[in-house]
């Protein structure tokens, strides 16, 4: 009886989620977006009736997600959740219409609000609670480690680190070449093996070191590229194994070298045949460090003793979980949270990564009712597995807060060992509206790093080991994303196909992607995400069949999120214009591309535009001012874009556009950039030649625009012309913000820099470069810029003497200096 009544209750929500008011969320009923329209006193009263509703009915649902979260109804919300986004779009009334437009809303709101009192008796019968919205206090001032700074303090593991450093060091036995960690999900592989691989002794021992990340995904190609770009720090963009391999056996060739494998499935002997090809003719004393899961993969690759880790003592285990709750290793500073812990870290059951997760949650938070909170859930009852990590990780999710929640949710549809980057995250999330806290558009992707590195600090995102500018979910917690997103959050994996429930859908793009991959997604109508990746390193073309772009994507009319990344489409759709709640369009490393559609300028939500890496890209749509949504446009190696977009400047929310080139007799154009007030990062100016008039550069206003931290002027590298006071003044009028940090200034052909060059003023300038500045004769004045960390000064061929201007005095000069390169100065006398 209670599951029916339940399952009603479920029904009765659903109704009321599809309904057209169901945009109006607790996030948008206090929205300028709405209150504009609410010009009647009454109409605010029933938006604020209606908040108190849906706040009740949002605490219910809490609880009732803690005492249901292993049956259907989970599956159920995230099929009310995915339909949640089916509405009309409401048109801004006439002026003469708003009487009757308030009259209807009104209407609405009432119904709505009726139809969320009628749960009330049936959530009485199902004897739910409310529970108390209220978060843990988060000391947000207190100073807290990053998780970098906590993966160095690693408990209980000293004994297994100098285990394999003595086979490391001290065995030249051949048959101690592969030396596997063995241990279940969670128990710290990866972690021992980091501490191995970055221990001081490795340092001097071996010639060269490796790490790649092997998992499920066995790609031998990927793996070998991986080991390579590893060792070399070159990419590696052949796609021919053959060659590759070539091109390791030479690196590795007469050194003693040190890899690492990590996470190692697959226990097919064939592939670690053809993996190990290029060690075979190994120097001795050379060693593979392989984790698994599976005794058997060590078998598999002859491996004479497979080192075994055991689950951590109950202080080693409470030493990690203080380490992430309080970021030290005991409890001397707060011994009153001290015995609830020693609690929690029972039910860890010797498991770091559970330690890490749930200290992560407590992460600040000293308040003891908090961690009351944490032991006394109902999540820790509903496994009879005692063993099991998972109800660590439910309970870690469970007490998240509701935007951290939808947020973990989504990276369901990131593939398990899948290394991403953090803005590659948090635009995705930007495209879903899982980042509306806040009305300043400008504000919205701090607040995106922000839940980012909350999510990091909890140990549900970690960072990659052999690259600190990447990210990776770990196995277990790649799981427990996929189990609370059910199939609305769906990965093509084999040949299973794409479920009618899913929202979401990413997939691991091959070189040719046909029908057969993308069965079911015409029962997928309502999809928000389309988003190819890829495992392998570098960008290598990838083929779309021709039916998926003119049949089964234009039927996506919900899409929010669309990628095609990678792959070689000579012309981009007409039917993307017809995409019309898009926020996010990847196109990003096509090759062959030369022009966008014109359709892409309709596209009025558009808020992210990835064009990186398309190096035959000619022009943009010629209407883009119509973006006026648009925040993110990346052109990053569009080297042949001829100029921008004629009104650039009404695009004013941009943030991030790393280029902005200027026609050839346009150089007008530069005042394009007056009105783009919320540029930040990088931004470099092409073209500069074709400034003839001086009062365009300062018309620009790059020194309102202080949060561009790089900056990189260009002129024609054969660019000889023009008066030299012209040169002089037009780089005067680029004049930047004094909170600039990077500055370059290439090819340019005046023999006096400006004045601001140098200037004491600039002082949190960390690198300058100039770069083929042939004429200039003598270098600014750089010496007391107090953060002054990098100089490069390249083909000043006219230069003679670099003496004291360049120091500024002899005393206390470049004190943060790390780096100052002299290149190519031919007439370069004292």
């Amino acid at each position: 009886m209670a599951t029916k009544l339940f399952l009603e209750a479920l029904s009765a929500i659903k109704e009321v989620i599809v309904s057209k008011l169901v945009d109006f969320s607790l996030e948008k009923l206090a929205s300028s977006e709405l209150l504009q329209f609410a010009t009647e006193k009454k109409v605010l009263e029933e938006i604020q009736n209606l908040e108190k509703e849906l706040k009740q009915i949002r605490r219910v649902l809490d609880d009732a997600e803690e005492r249901q979260i292993k049956s259907s109804w989970r599956n159920l919300m995230m099929e009310c959740r995915g339909s949640s986004s089916k509405r009309s779009r409401l048109n801004i009334p006439s002026s003469f219409n708003d009487v009757l437009f308030n009259r209807d809303i009104m209407s609405k709101i009432r119904d709505l609000t009726a139809k969320l009192k009628d749960l009330e008796p049936q959530r009485s019968k199902l004897e739910l609670r409310m529970t108390d919205c209220k978060r843990p206090t988060r000391l947000e001032e207190r100073l807290q480690p990053t998780s970098l700074e906590i993966e160095n303090h690693v408990y209980g593991r000293d004994k297994d680190k100098q285990t394999i450093l003595d086979l490391l060091l001290k065995s030249d036995d051949k048959r101690n070449f592969v030396i596997p960690i063995v241990g279940m999900g969670g128990i710290g592989k990866t972690t021992l093996a980091q501490l191995v691989y970055n221990d001081a002794s490795i340092q001097h021992h071996f010639h060269l070191k490796a790490w790649a990340c092997v998992s499920d995904y066995f790609d031998i190609l990927r793996i070998t590229k991986e080991i390579f770009q590893s060792i070399t720090s070159v990419s590696c963009n052949d796609n021919d194994l053959n060659i590759v391999q070539e091109k390791l056996q030479k690196e590795l060739s007469g050194k003693k070298f040190l890899i690492v494998l990590d996470d190692v499935w697959n226990e097919n002997y064939h592939y670690w045949t053809i993996l190990q090809s290029p060690f075979k003719t190994r120097t001795q004393g050379s060693k593979i460090i392989v984790t698994t899961r599976n005794h058997g993969v060590s078998s598999i690759m002859g491996a004479l003793y497979a080192h075994s880790l055991d689950l951590l003592s109950a202080d080693d285990c409470l030493s990690v979980f203080a380490q992430h709750a309080l970021g030290a290793r005991d409890f001397e500073g707060h011994p009153s949270l001290k015995e609830v812990a020693e609690k929690i870290v029972r039910k860890c059951n010797g498991l770091p990564l559970a330690a890490k997760t749930l200290g992560g949650l407590l992460r600040t938070n000293i308040e003891l009712h908090a961690w009351e909170d944490i032991f006394e859930s109902e999540i820790w009852k509903l496994s009879k597995d005692q063993s099991s990590i998972i109800p660590a990780l439910q309970v870690s999710y469970h007490h998240l807060p509701l935007h951290l929640k939808r947020c973990f949710m989504y990276c369901a549809i990131i593939p398990k060992d899948y290394e991403f980057e953090k803005e590659e995250i948090i635009l995705l999330w930007r495209a879903q509206r899982f980042l509306q806290e806040v009305p300043d558009k400008q504000c919205i992707h701090d607040l995106g790093h922000k839940y980012f590195n909350d999510l990091v600090l909890r140990s549900l995102l970690q960072v990659c080991v052999n690259n600190k500018s990447r990210f990776v979910m770990h196995d277990l917690i790649n799981d427990l994303a996929q189990s609370v997103a059910g199939e609305v959050c769906f990965k093509i994996e084999d040949s299973q196909l794409i479920s009618k429930h899913a929202r979401h859908l990413s997939y691991i793009a091959q070189e040719y992607d046909g029908t057969k991959k993308f069965e079911g997604i015409y029962e997928a109508q309502h999809l928000r995400t389309f988003l190819p990746l890829r495992l392998s390193s570098g960008f290598l073309p990838y083929y779309l069949i021709n039916h998926v772009l003119t049949n089964l994507l234009p039927n996506l009319r919900c899409l929010r999120a669309l990628s095609l990344e990678g792959y070689q489409i000579t012309i981009l759709p007409e039917f993307v214009g017809d995409l019309k709640l898009l926020r996010y369009l990847n196109f990003s490393h096509n090759a062959v591309i030369k022009c966008l559609a014109e359709s892409v300028s309709s596209l009025y939500n558009l808020e992210t535009f990835l064009l990186k890496g398309c190096d035959n890209l000619e022009k943009l749509p010629s209407e883009m001012e119509k973006l006026v949504n648009l925040c993110y446009l990346d052109i990053t190696g569009a080297d042949k874009l001829e100029g921008m977009a004629s009104n650039f400047s009404m695009l004013t929310n941009l943030q991030k556009l790393p280029i902005f080139v200027l026609n050839k007799e346009k150089g007008h154009k530069i005042r394009e950039l007056m009105n783009l007030s919320n540029l930040r990062g990088k931004l470099c100016i092409l073209g500069l030649q074709n400034i003839i008039e001086p009062l365009d550069a300062l018309m620009a206003r790059l020194s309102d625009k202080s949060r561009l931290e790089n900056l990189e002027f260009q002129w024609s590298e054969d660019f000889v012309n023009r008066r030299e006071e012209v040169k002089k003044k037009v780089l005067d009028g680029l004049q930047p913000s004094k909170k600039l940090m990077e500055l370059s200034i290439k090819f340019y052909c005046g023999e006096m820099l400006a004045n601001w060059v140098g200037d004491s003023s600039f002082n949190c300038l960390q690198s300058l470069c100039l770069d083929g500045c042939i004429n200039l004769l003598s270098l600014p004045s750089i010496g007391k810029l107090p953060l002054l960390k990098k100089v490069r000064i390249q083909g000043l061929r006219s230069v003679r003497t670099v003496g004291v201007e360049f120091f500024g005095d002899t005393t206390n000069t470049f004190s943060s200096l790390k780096i100052l390169k002299f290149v190519d100065m031919l007439n370069w006398e004292k």
